[in-house]
């Protein structure tokens, strides 16, 4: 039995549209390169087919990848959760870890991105703070020592 795969709405359609774009024009466009390539008759030393025919297998997988993480999507919506006190899939989370403030979204594995504070719902970090309420205090694990972290803010709001 497959694991859900928990999604925000957005993350699920950034999925929809990496397989879309993958199959209506980036493969077609490099069919056309491999056919051409083809065409030219001695495969064996064709750049252009080899590596075309190598970049077809990587988008195949790439969809079959895409398709099978879609077909198990469990679409959250945070907005859905706007009374919620408590840190579930899709909140944006303010903490202070040891003097330090941060927000955090908690995502689908899919959506992390360390740049815009994304991090997935099954990471260590979120792990922790699940079910937490503000002001709760928790400590952590990390690789450089136990921290202390508070819950300062809790909110369910559309993640970009």
């Amino acid at each position: 039995m497959q694991n859900k795969n928990y999604i925000t709405p957005q993350g699920l359609k950034k999925l929809q549209e990496e397989v879309l774009n993958l199959l209506d024009k980036e493969r077609p466009e490099v069919v056309k390169v491999v056919h051409w390539a083809a065409s030219n008759g001695d495969r064996s030393e064709n750049g252009d087919y080899i590596y075309g025919k190598k970049r077809l297998r990587e988008i195949d997988k790439r969809v079959r990848f895409l398709t099978k993480r879609i077909n198990n999507a469990l679409v959250v919506n945070p907005e859905d959760r706007d009374d919620c006190e408590q840190v579930f899939f899709g909140a944006t989370v303010k903490l202070k870890i040891e003097n330090k403030k941060q927000t955090i979204k908690i995502v689908g594995i899919d959506e992390t991105d360390s740049k815009s504070n994304k991090i997935a719902w099954n990471s260590p970090l979120a792990s922790s703070i699940l079910k937490c309420y503000v002001g709760d205090q928790k400590k952590i694990k990390t690789p450089s020592g136990i921290r202390k972290l508070e819950i300062l803010d809790i909110q369910y709001k559309k993640i970009d």
